[in-house]
């Protein structure tokens, strides 16, 4: 008998442990269309079921309609289902289409957190007012339980068609995950993930203790004002909570600003990427970039824009930048490695929107195009053949002979020009072309000079009077490349005194800051002189080459840590890191630093599973793959260590 109390006790005490712990566990009620996966389900069905109709477009703008009055809580619940599946005229092979589709449309953040499903799949719950025919393949695949699946169910006719749902399931009625999840009387904290006035209302009848807005697909206004939380994605959530498996850090949290029109190819690439990003159509005053860049984490410019020293003392967060053209000499590069941020180009991407308008205005300028056509807009008809010239034969100039140069090169040569070039630095001579020793010999032999030369402060006023002098009489100058290497008021005085027959000009000195800004220089109203609002580069395939390319090199950096084709920073590149926490160090380049970082390493009994260096002038930039278990107390170690510029952490 003594032992039948003792054991019933224990039995009591165990029960009671277990409720205990049951009822301390995180209960998670995620929604499914426009939360688990991209799209409304029923949306995408209507394209694919009303793919032949003649009024697919009209019928499905109905759908939608429908779908966000029952979302937004404008219309009932049933009402809303019965209306659209009416409007579907779907059958049972449209569903296996639908299924195929849905699977690609799964949130991008839910893809990224698959472990999350697996390691909670107990507590996971999938309530929707959609479909279970739909529903359970897509969420099957991530971990999540069948059984807690719920949703409605299709009725069918003897041929598959879809007439209607199943009227008896409470998921069909108003108030419908009310009722079920209190039904359900799960234990322990319950949160709620979804994007519609249902999810809320959970929330509101006291069965959650927070409702988190999804906003990564959709954002409803009349929601967010009632939500505990506003989460961009599922990372948010999970960084909320502690629950961070897959990213170190929620990139809707990470603010980018883009200035000067950058293509929306940019935007939409990062805002995919989950970024928080913002949009500026013109150029920042100094005084105004110091002040928007303070909470900016990265910044994407043109070649207005200068990033300053000033700036980037208020640039507490930022951490890398994107110059969304091939120069940098609008950033301070000292100061930015000095800060440890990361500068990124785009080198390659508008070479050939540069060679061809260069092309273009040799021809044009050899023609006297640009002052005929004017006159033909006055009414004057100006034909003759004196001083018009063809570029066949002719003696090409190139200074700087760099991406643009060289390439430009091959394609002047094969319209028969005969090329030279000056570069400081040793370059291969591409074809025929020839190098010459100096600048003064080059101006002397050619009929054309172009410059493609970087914005480097010794390349100021690289042709002044003196080098105008030492052309040939009668020689065009182009200049595509920087503002400040030309001497503008020398430049006028060679065209009015004749030495020059002709020139084109791409950048100036003083540039207006946006479009409504009036141009001013001294070149205006020159005869044969052909000006352009810094348009070398701009074409639509350049700036779109441009618009991509630089967002995955800073993408890249953000994710992974790797730095190729950086201006400023040892450029190393590197495996992925799977199972594994990868640190980065960012410090002056000093003698001892490594030494230190693995002290630091070997106290904590770390072991490290790969290690990456590389230096240059400035700093030192080292990589750490550890094991995902280690004692934090490690980083603090690191970050304390002498010349530590910048530290993170990447999982």
């Amino acid at each position: 008998m003594p032992f039948f109390i003792s054991f019933h006790t224990s039995l009591v005490h165990l029960q009671h442990l277990n409720l205990k712990m049951a009822s301390n566990h995180k209960q998670f009620i995620i929604d499914f269309d426009s939360t688990f996966t991209q799209v409304e389900a029923l949306d995408l069905l209507a394209e694919i079921s009303l793919d032949k109709s003649k009024s697919k477009d009209s019928t499905i703008a109905k759908i939608k309609a429908l779908t966000d009055k029952g979302m937004e809580g404008k219309l009932s619940l049933r009402s809303s289902l019965n209306q659209r599946l009416e409007l579907l005229d779907a059958n049972q092979t449209h569903l296996d289409q639908l299924v195929k589709k849905l699977k690609k449309e799964v949130s991008i953040s839910f893809k990224r957190n698959g472990d999350f499903f697996k390691k909670h799949r107990d507590h996971i719950y999938i309530v929707s007012n959609g479909f279970k025919e739909f529903i359970v393949p897509i969420v099957e695949a991530y971990g999540v339980k069948p059984d807690h699946v719920y949703a409605n169910t299709f009725k069918f006719d003897k041929n598959g068609k879809i007439k209607g749902l199943d009227t008896k399931n409470v998921l069909s009625t108003d108030n419908g995950k009310v009722k079920l999840i209190r039904k359900l009387d799960l234990k322990g904290e319950v949160f709620v993930i979804g994007d519609g006035y249902t999810d809320y209302e959970v929330k509101e009848a006291g069965l959650a203790n927070k409702f988190f807005a999804f906003t990564e697909n959709i954002s409803r206004e009349n929601i967010l004002k009632d939500a505990d939380h506003v989460a961009p994605s599922l990372d948010e959530f999970l960084y909320l909570n502690k629950m961070n498996t897959s990213l170190s850090y929620p990139k809707n949290r990470i603010k980018v600003l883009l200035l000067e029109d950058v293509h929306s190819l940019a935007f939409d690439i990062l805002k995919k990427e989950g970024y928080m990003v913002e949009e500026i159509k013109e150029s920042l005053s100094e005084k105004e970039l110091q002040e928007k860049i303070k909470d900016v984490s990265i910044l994407g410019i043109r070649s207005k824009t200068q990033v300053t020293a000033k700036v980037l003392r208020s640039a507490n967060r930022l951490l890398a930048i994107g110059a969304y053209c091939i120069g940098t000499n609008q950033i301070d590069l000292q100061q930015c490695t000095a800060k440890g941020i990361a500068v990124f180009n785009a080198p390659f991407s508008n070479t050939r929107s540069v060679v061809e308008l260069v092309i273009a205005e040799i021809i044009t300028l050899m023609r006297n195009v640009h002052d005929k056509s004017r006159a033909m807009h006055t009414g004057k008809w100006q034909k003759t053949s004196a001083g018009n010239r063809e570029i066949r034969g002719k003696k090409l100039g190139i200074v700087g002979y760099g991406n643009i140069g060289s390439q430009l090169s091959v394609l002047a040569e094969s319209l028969g020009m005969d090329v030279y070039y000056y570069d400081i630095e040793e370059k291969l001579a591409l074809g025929n072309a020839t190098k010459i020793e100096t600048l003064r010999k080059l101006l002397a032999t050619a009929d054309v000079v172009t410059l493609h030369v970087d914005g480097r402060k010794e390349n100021a006023d690289l042709i002044g009077a003196k080098e105008i002098r030492a052309m040939k009489k009668g020689s065009i100058l182009i200049n595509l490349s920087r503002g400040h290497v030309v001497n503008v008021e020398a430049l006028r005085e060679g065209i009015e005194s004749g030495k020059l027959s002709g020139a084109a000009i791409d950048v100036f000195p003083n540039e207006p800051h946006s479009n409504n800004k009036r141009f001013v220089s001294v070149l205006r109203g020159l005869p044969n002189v052909i000006l352009t609002p810094h348009i070398g580069g701009s074409t639509e395939e350049a700036q779109e080459n441009i618009a991509s390319f630089v967002p995955n090199k800073i993408m890249e950096y953000i994710n992974t840590g790797r730095t190729t084709n950086s201006v400023n920073f040892p450029n190393l590149t590197l495996p992925a890191h799977e199972n594994a926490h990868r640190l980065i160090h960012i410090h002056r380049n000093m003698p001892g630093v490594l030494a230190h970082i693995n002290n630091a390493f070997a106290d904590h009994n770390i072991n490290i599973l790969g290690q990456y260096l590389k230096t240059n002038d400035d700093i030192g930039y080292s990589i750490t793959d550890i094991d995902k278990a280690y004692n934090s107390e490690v980083i603090k170690d690191l970050k304390r260590i002498e010349g530590t510029i910048k530290f993170r952490v990447l999982y």
